[in-house]
């Protein structure tokens, strides 16, 4: 029980580590270049990140401080953050694609990055908000959520800070495929935190199911781009 309060008493900072982490990896792309953004959309998608991840910050503190009245209350604001997350990732993706005149393999890969990464986050918030009486499960999606959010931030300060790395990943017409780095670690922690659950709790009901998801969350990313049925279906929702 030590362990476990360790980790949920605590998890505020964890999610504050992981805040800092999306900092770094912005800080030169967006943070510092505000103003040159070409498109609102950049900037929409950007508030709306930046706002779940300080109300994953602020709902974990307020459990550490046992104000659960106020962590419900705030809670209901998810309601219409995680839609709002919803739009403007999709329509920022559109917007994107819609710049080149036809889509090549790249384009496919990325689309499944960005929209499957999408309904894994939004599975395990949707499981959050089913089990929200359950406090020990509710807090363990919650904590999922970040998971399918880890690539877009070790994408990034792969190419700022540790650009030698990337002659040693496997590539796709040429462009090395980063985001494999931050799909190893996501899977080692889920990993970690489906052992310590099972050794602790003799639980399987949340870490591992999110392994399995987010396992074929990357495969999905990996694999899907090569199908003719996911090329279709990608030229559909952009309207190709």
């Amino acid at each position: 029980m030590k362990l476990e309060s360790t980790l949920f008493q605590k998890s505020y900072l964890y999610f504050i580590a992981f805040f800092l982490l999306v900092m770094s990896a912005f800080w030169f792309t967006y943070f510092t270049r505000i103003a040159e953004q070409e498109n609102y959309r950049m900037h929409l998608h950007g508030i709306a990140l930046i706002l779940w991840c300080l109300m994953l910050i602020s709902q974990a503190y307020l459990i550490r401080t046992k104000r659960n009245m106020l962590h419900r209350a705030m809670g209901k604001f998810s309601y219409l953050l995680v839609p709002a997350m919803v739009f403007t990732t999709l329509d920022l993706l559109q917007f994107q694609l819609h710049k080149a005149p036809v889509l090549k393999t790249n384009d496919y890969y990325f689309i499944a990055l960005v929209v499957n990464a999408l309904i894994a986050f939004v599975l395990f918030y949707g499981l959050a908000i089913v089990f929200r009486k359950k406090s020990t499960v509710h807090a363990r999606y919650m904590i999922c959520t970040i998971f399918p959010m880890i690539t877009p931030a070790t994408d990034r300060i792969i190419h700022i800070y540790f650009p030698s790395l990337l002659r040693m990943l496997p590539t796709i017409e040429g462009r090395p495929v980063v985001q494999v780095v931050g799909f190893m670690l996501g899977d080692f922690i889920l990993l970690g935190l489906s052992i310590w659950d099972w050794r602790s709790h003799q639980r399987w009901n949340v870490f591992p199911f999110a392994l399995f998801v987010l396992l074929l969350y990357h495969y999905s990313v990996l694999n899907f781009y090569r199908f003719e049925w996911w090329q279709a279906a990608c030229r559909w929702f952009l309207g190709f």
